[in-house]
C-alpha cells in the first residue's frame, strides 16, 4: 500500500475530484497509517471515519501524538470506523468499493 502525490492532490483538492476518487484516496491514506502528516490530513480522515465515508484501516496506528488509532477490527460491529457503520450509512455498494481499496 502507498499514497501516491495524486491521493495528496485529491485530498488536497477543493474542487474537480469527484466523490470516488477523492474518497478512495482518503481510504488509502488511512490504510497507510498516515496520521502523522499535518493536521488537516488527520481531521480529514477523520471526518470521512465518523461519516461513514470511510473505514478505519486493517491495523492500528499511532497518530502525531501518540494515540492509538485503531483498526476496523478492534472496533466494535456497527460503531464508527467498522463495515457495519460504513454499510449503513451509506450501503453495501459503497462498502464493497471502500473495502476494495488499498
Amino acid at each position: 500500500m502507498v499514497l501516491t502525490q495524486r491521493d495528496i492532490s485529491n485530498i488536497e483538492a477543493e474542487n474537480g475530484v469527484d466523490e470516488y476518487d477523492y474518497f478512495a484516496s482518503v481510504q488509502r491514506a488511512i490504510n497507510v497509517g498516515s496520521w502523522t502528516f499535518q493536521g488537516s490530513f488527520g481531521r480529514t480522515m477523520m471526518d470521512a471515519i465518523v461519516t461513514g465515508r470511510c473505514l478505519l484501516g486493517t491495523k492500528e496506528f499511532r497518530d502525531y501524538y501518540g494515540n492509538p488509532v485503531p483498526s476496523r477490527d478492534q472496533v466494535k460491529a456497527g460503531t464508527k470506523g467498522s463495515p457495519e457503520y460504513v454499510a449503513e450509512q451509506h450501503g453495501q455498494e459503497w462498502l464493497d468499493f471502500i473495502s476494495n481499496i488499498v
